[in-house]
């Protein structure tokens, strides 16, 4: 009876063991501190609302904070491939950051899906997925709308990092392609809180319009800048600043202002023969019940498309494999590069073995500031 008692302790011991094995660890690497916190916070909140498991395994997110640093970026990278033993890394919402981390998690052979449009050299992105718009779709939209506008000159203001210089190599070619003239360029870093002289050089230029490519809060400070030294054209702003904190920081000086999306955040806007307007609706209304009418957020938007995304790609990959073997991180990868067309709140996404962006030139939104809110134009 007693050998009986220790076979059936030991089955369950082991039964135990393997349902441990079987959890899928996900690490989330995020700016919840320093200038790109309005980005990273949101993100950390939709994470909240993850479910606890899908396909019937158990989900265990590990989130640290990035805090806007590119080395604090790497070292969480390193930490969740080396102690965690990660399935997939989320992160960072930041350009320059998830940059840092990607070649940690190519190297170890796991999936990074990235809240941020970054770029890095062809045939170097086999283990990265993009969650947002490439710059080269939401750069199509905007010069698409200058077109319409009768924008002939441009000026851009942007950061000084990888996200500020993707967009101006990205947007360039489109610009002179249209025939709208690039007369001003500036440039200034994210913990800077001042653009006075950049903005009295491109107040010189007079330009039709100016282009600032800046993120979340911090996009409001350019425009109040240019604002502020009499600049009386239009101004564009990107995706990273499809949010709230443009509105609620840069107040007056912000209406007006045109601003490329995602449809994930204008969800309501969206005609009912949009692809997203389900998905969309779906996002906003789990998200403000939780946090409060208002609330959504571009990069919110991201995070739950990333729940979209696995709830798709892990039944696949664990057909061939299980959580915490590279096996099973392999078959993610290839689960993601196969699941086909798939509805975002962000729109529709068909990531491929060539193509890990997804998102075709129809994707972005243009958007107006009207009395402090967000309308589609």
């Amino acid at each position: 009876m007693n050998f009986k008692k220790s076979l059936m302790g030991l089955a369950l011991a082991t039964l135990a063991s393997g349902a441990a094995l079987a959890d899928i660890n996900i690490g989330v690497s995020l700016a919840l501190t320093g200038p790109g916190s309005g980005l990273g916070i949101p993100m950390q909140k939709q994470l909240k609302l993850f479910p606890a498991s899908i396909a019937g395994e158990k989900v265990n997110l590990i989130v640290l904070d990035d805090a806007t640093d590119p080395g604090k970026g790497a070292a969480n990278a390193r930490r969740f491939v080396t102690e965690d033993k990660v399935d997939l890394i989320i992160g960072s919402c930041i350009t320059a950051v998830a940059a840092a981390m990607t070649d940690i998690a190519s190297e170890a052979g796991t999936v990074q899906m990235a809240g941020s449009p970054v770029g890095v050299p062809a045939g170097k992105d086999k283990w990265l997925f993009r969650l947002p718009q490439s710059n080269t779709v939401m750069g199509h939209a905007v010069v698409e709308h200058m077109k319409k506008q009768g924008v002939k000159t441009v000026g851009f203001l942007g950061y000084t990092d990888a996200y500020g210089e993707q967009w101006l190599n990205e947007i360039s070619p489109q610009l002179e392609k249209a025939g709208i003239k690039m007369v001003g360029v500036e440039r200034f870093a994210r913990a800077d809180t001042s653009v006075t002289p950049q903005a009295l050089k491109l107040n010189s230029a007079n330009p039709d319009a100016i282009l600032v490519v800046a993120s979340g809060s911090g996009a409001a400070m350019p425009q109040m800048g240019l604002v502020d030294r009499g600049y009386k054209g239009k101004i564009y702003q990107t995706h990273a600043a499809a949010s709230p904190d443009l509105v609620r920081v840069g107040g007056k000086a912000v209406e007006g202002t045109f601003v490329v999306s995602g449809p994930a955040v204008i969800a309501e806007q969206l005609n009912d023969s949009h692809p997203s307007k389900k998905m969309a609706m779906a996002f906003v209304q789990q998200f403000e019940k939780a946090y409060g009418p208002n609330s959504r957020n571009q990069f919110a938007g991201h995070a739950y498309d990333s729940q979209v995304a696995l709830e798709k790609a892990i039944p696949l990959a664990l057909k061939k494999a299980k959580p915490g073997t590279p096996e099973f991180r392999a078959a993610l990868r290839d689960a993601l590069e196969t699941m086909g067309r798939t509805v975002f709140a962000h729109g529709v996404m068909n990531w491929t073995a060539t193509d890990h962006w997804g998102y075709t030139m129809e994707t972005g939104v243009m958007m107006k500031v009207v009395d402090g809110q967000f309308k589609v134009e």
